[in-house]
């Protein structure tokens, strides 16, 4: 009899744990954005939480925000992981910062990803305190920790290539270049765009002008600040403007269609966003950093327990780098850029990052 009873309890505690499991399941992938597997009713294949901290603009922004989600899509439809995605505002502080990192660690996401350089400052305070999770932050070498994995990419060397394209198609010899914040990241993308575009043409005229100045990062998400920039850029003479400005850039593209220009698209492949069906038939190529590909490999690293700290940088040779061909307006002059994009691979060509 005694046994009888021992066995119910047993299984009846049992029962319960199952069905807290299950709530527990379907609960855990947060508000903020979430999956609970690939077809959004079945429960994850991983114990993973993954989290993901936007920069401003956040998922939407059509160019370097989005690519970083359509990372974060793949590892949840293919390993079935639960989610949780947050998104900073404009003007905000570090401590902010700070804060939406630690309520991702607090609600037991690991790994979490820091979308942008601005993460830093906060990532260094919180990952110290938070010695258990991993850690990655896309596009800045610092932090320095054992916990954390600093993705970073080339993005000169595929400016570059859309700098021999804007050459190759310029009928002004004169080209513009449109940053959305002067910091030394998207330096990088300024420097090597007018190294590409010397290589062809070295008497054209390249424009360049950033947005805003740190620590106002609203150049990243202001696309009428992009129209007014590449209409002062159109009238001064440029028929092509590449912009490196997030979702300024849909301003940049606005205003090469009024004008019966072009522009460059940037971190993902423009020309193919839905949200900029109505302007694609002026962007003439874009410079393509594989965020998604940086933040896929990142999360399986971890799942497959083969994390590692410190810098990775994804460049041309990695296949982080590249520049896209859709709308088919580079078609014949594809293999004159490919002859480039093969000795910057071989190492014959050194891209500048620096001015």
């Amino acid at each position: 009899m005694r046994r009888t009873r021992g066995l119910r309890l047993v299984a009846g505690l049992m029962a319960v744990g199952l069905v807290l499991t299950a709530c527990g399941s379907k609960n855990d992938s947060g508000s903020g954005g979430t999956s609970t597997g690939a077809s959004g009713s079945q429960a994850p294949t991983s114990n993973l939480k993954i989290g993901l901290a936007y920069d401003i603009g956040g998922r939407g922004d059509q160019s370097f925000n989005d690519s970083a989600a359509r990372g974060l899509d793949k590892a949840k439809s293919e390993l079935g992981f639960s989610i949780k995605e947050l998104e900073a505002t404009a003007g905000e502080t570090d401590a902010q910062k700070e804060d939406r990192l630690r309520q991702l660690a607090e609600g037991g996401y690991n790994p979490i990803v820091a979308v942008g350089f601005a993460y830093a400052t906060a990532l260094e305070k919180t990952a110290k305190d938070y010695p258990d999770i991993k850690f990655a932050i896309i596009d800045s070498v610092d932090p320095a920790a054992d916990n954390v994995a600093n993705l970073t990419f080339a993005e000169q060397e595929g400016s570059y290539l859309v700098g021999v394209a804007a050459a190759l198609k310029t009928k002004t010899n004169n080209v513009g270049f449109i940053g959305g914040v002067n910091v030394p990241l998207i330096q990088k993308f300024e420097v090597g765009f007018t190294a590409g575009v010397k290589a062809v043409k070295p008497d054209a005229t390249v424009q360049a002008k950033y947005l805003t100045q740190p620590p106002d990062f609203t150049g990243f998400n202001d696309p009428a600040k992009g129209e007014t920039a590449a209409k002062g850029m159109f009238d001064a003479g440029a028929d092509i403007v590449y912009a490196a400005a997030g979702g300024s850039g849909a301003g940049v593209f606005k205003t090469a269609k009024a004008n019966g220009k072009l522009g460059i698209g940037v971190d993902s492949d423009q020309y193919n966003l839905p949200s900029l069906a109505d302007v694609k038939d002026v962007i003439l190529t874009s410079m393509i950093k594989e965020v998604d590909v940086a933040v896929y490999d990142f999360i399986t690293s971890v799942k497959d327990n083969k994390f590692a700290k410190g810098n990775k940088v994804y460049d041309l040779k990695a296949g982080g780098i590249d520049y896209a061909t859709s709308g088919g307006k580079l078609d014949d002059i594809k293999a004159k850029i490919d002859d480039y994009k093969a000795k910057i691979i071989s190492g014959e060509i050194k891209v500048p990052s620096t001015k």
